[in-house]
Order: structure tokens, then C-alpha cells, then sequence
């Protein structure tokens, strides 16, 4: 019944938001928009045999992502945003939930808009990538796990944008996580990235984050993250060249549940670690090319080391894809995906997703 309730108004604020923005009703801004897209894939799971010599390959049809919101201006000088994320795929609750609402205030112009609700961190290369934009179906599992919590509530500064010569974004945040009712202790978590575009088709960036998370004993003293990121980003005559490199350190004082993040930043776990310092990174490499017959393959390796100090905590994987641009607002994508663990594992997937914007 809960789900009934919240799938009713969704589609009863998309009723509203159009008539709205069709002046049948008194609405607040002059410029109203509903956007969205739907991503809707099948996954085949190489998970070779068992002992009979039975298949353990698996495969289904599912929502990667289903998503709606409306973005609109309110004269003068404000701007809001609100989607909806209608997938129940990409909630460990398994139900639809809020990703971004938030107010900006946007009279300085471009240099310095400051906004505040729930919105993305404004870390890294591959997570600030809208994911309707991305070159394979999913991020990189370094992007994940340390550039997460990939949503989260607080106030950003931003200024700039890709045809400026800077672009920056700085966030003071709760570090919980996205539709986390309330902070956890009293800290905020400083989370930046600068980006600069020395020519039209390169661009060189960085990001950081740091704060503190709460021990499992609260009569603990809190414990202290540090992320840091490279980035570089090369487009010139079709060919596209991505690379981030993130590293991530957490100095624990105490025995401390550590958030295990999957599907669009939400946490899907923990990781109990004991007091010390541990280490983990990541790397990301990705280079595509865009012919003319909107047909672009994809080649993406993603290493990951969740833990410096153990000798088997690395996943390496290799993604090959096809991309297949039917409109501008329509494509398909095919990914191969081959996983080498450092204790061997059968896991390979095959994923097929189509995309639909609106």
C-alpha cells in the first residue's frame, strides 16, 4: 500500500509540475520544466558451475534507473530542482525515494550560485557525470566506494562552467547520506572540487573530502576521512579520454562500522574495522571514439584496493561496450564486463540497457 501511495504522488506532482507549467494554475516561477529519463536493461551473470557441472549463470530484466523531477526559475534570482528516483533497483529499501531537491540562489550569476537541500557531492570526474551521460551502464566501483556518499544534504557554492577558464564547487554537508532524516554528530564534512579547462578540449581537476564519522561506541572519540582526487578529461574530433585516480584514508580511534555504498550512492552495507589507519584507491581509465554512424565502442578499466594492508583486496575490471546514439535523446548500450578479483572468481556480466530522455 506504501508503494501505491508514493507512486500516486509522483504521478500526481508530474500532473501538477505540467499544469503548472501550462498556466492553469497559479504556479511561482515563469520557467517550469519536467525532465526525466528511464533505463530499462537486461543483465546476463557469467557465474560459471558448480560441482555437478550445473550453470550458476543468472539473468534478468530490470530498471536501472526510472527517474522524474522538474527544474524551474522563480523571478528573481531563484532556481530549484527536484527529481524523484521511481526504480525500486536502486534502493536497498526497494522502493522509490527523493535523489535532489534544492533551492539555489543564482544573483551573483555564474560565479558563485549557492544552493541548499540534497544534491550530489561535488566530487570527482566520473560521479559528477550525469547518469544519463555516462560511457558505460555503470560507474566505476572506486567512484562507489570513496567518492560516496554520492548524495547528501547541505549548502554549495558553486561558480563557473565548461567554457569557463574555472570551475569550482564547495560543499559544507552532513556526510550521512542522501534522505538521512537528520546528522549523526554535530560535524559537517567539507567536500570540494576544482576543474581547469587550459584549452577547449582538455581539462585537469581535483576534489576533496574531509570529515569526521561516528565510532560504534559513541563514548568514542569520532573518527576522521580524508578522499582526495585527480582528474583529466580530453575530447577533441570525437575521440574521448577520461582518467581519475582517488584515494581515500580513514583514521579510526575505535572499533567503527564502515558505510558499503552500491547502486546510486545509498549505502547497501558496513565493514567493521578495528582502531587504525587504513589506506584504500582507486583508478579509472576510459577512451571512447564517436564515428560518424552514431556508433561509438567504449574501452573503461577500473582498478580498486579496498585495503593497502592486505595482500588480497583488489578487483580490476575491464569493460568493453558499444554505444548506439539513436537520437538525441534515445541510445543503447552493450557492455561486456570482465571482474579479476585477487582470490579468482567466475562473476563476468553482460548488460544491455536502452535510455529514454524526456
Amino acid at each position: 500500500m506504501n508503494k501505491i501511495k508514493f507512486l500516486a504522488s509522483i504521478a500526481f506532482a508530474f500532473i501538477a509540475s505540467y499544469s503548472f507549467s501550462q498556466g492553469c494554475m497559479g504556479g511561482g516561477g515563469d520557467v517550469v520544466g519536467v525532465h526525466g529519463f528511464i533505463q530499462p536493461q537486461y543483465s546476463y551473470y557469467l557465474n560459471g558451475t558448480d560441482a555437478d557441472c550445473n550453470s550458476l549463470d543468472q539473468n534478468n530484466f530490470n530498471f536501472n534507473r526510472a527517474r522524474i523531477g522538474v527544474v524551474g526559475e522563480i523571478p528573481y534570482d531563484i532556481e530549484y530542482y527536484f527529481f524523484i528516483e521511481a526504480s525500486s533497483f536502486k534502493s536497498p529499501a526497494e522502493l522509490p525515494h527523493m535523489l535532489d531537491a534544492y533551492v539555489s540562489y543564482t544573483r551573483f550569476g555564474k560565479w558563485a550560485k549557492i544552493s541548499l537541500g540534497q544534491f550530489k557531492s561535488p566530487f570527482g570526474l566520473e560521479q559528477n557525470t550525469a547518469c544519463s551521460g555516462l560511457f558505460t551502464v555503470n560507474r566505476s566501483e572506486v567512484t562507489a566506494q570513496l567518492a560516496g556518499p554520492q548524495r547528501d544534504l547541505g549548502v554549495l557554492i558553486s561558480g563557473g562552467d565548461n567554457e569557463s577558464l574555472l570551475k569550482y564547487s564547495v560543499g559544507l554537508m552532513n556526510g550521512t547520506g542522501m534522505n538521512v532524516v537528520e546528522d549523526d554528530n554535530i560535524n559537517k564534512h567539507i567536500v570540494g572540487r576544482l576543474v581547469v579547462n587550459p584549452l577547449k578540449f582538455l581539462s585537469v581537476g581535483g576534489s576533496f573530502r574531509y570529515g569526521k564519522i561516528n565510532p560504534t561506541d559513541l563514548t568514542e572519540p569520532l573518527n576522521e576521512i580524508m578522499r582526495y582526487a585527480g582528474e583529466i578529461h580530453v575530447h577533441h574530433n570525437g575521440i574521448l579520454f577520461q582518467a581519475e585516480y582517488i584515494q581515500g584514508q580513514d583514521e579510526l580511534f575505535s572499533t567503527t562500522r564502515i558505510p558499503i555504498y552500491g547502486g546510486c550512492g545509498g549505502i547497501v552495507g558496513f565493514d567493521t574495522k578495528q582502531p587504525g589507519t587504513y589506506t584504500k584507491s582507486g583508478l579509472m581509465v576510459m577512451a571512447a571514439y564517436k564515428t560518424n554512424w552514431n556508433v561509438e565502442p567504449v574501452v573503461k578499466f577500473d582498478y580498486w584496493n579496498s585495503d593497502h594492508s592486505v595482500s588480497d583486496a583488489t578487483t580490476n575490471y575491464l569493460t568493453f561496450g558499444i554505444n548506439y546514439y539513436v537520437n538525441d535523446y534515445s541510445r543503447v548500450q552493450v557492455n561486456y564486463v570482465n571482474v579479476q578479483e585477487s582470490v579468482a572468481e567466475v562473476n563476468d556480466m553482460i548488460v544491455l540497457q536502452l535510455q529514454a530522455k524526456f
